[in-house]
């Protein structure tokens, strides 16, 4: 499976971002991303911050 080009803290990040109040498009286009990769980020990853989804990761690789 493809790597990410985004670290986690950048997600965490991106999300935050449309948190605050910023519009998805404008995110999606800033970064680079679709709109689909930011709704799959918002849906696995919402609500997480950066020691929760290191902690995911460990246990999706065992």
């Amino acid at each position: 499976m493809r790597t990410s080009r985004f670290s986690d803290s950048q997600i965490i990040a991106i999300l935050k971002q449309a948190e605050g109040g910023s519009p998805v498009p404008e995110l999606c286009r800033e970064h680079g991303i679709s709109s689909a990769t930011f709704y799959k980020w918002r849906a696995k990853y919402g609500g997480m911050d950066a020691s929760l989804m290191a902690r995911m990761k460990e246990l999706e690789e065992e």
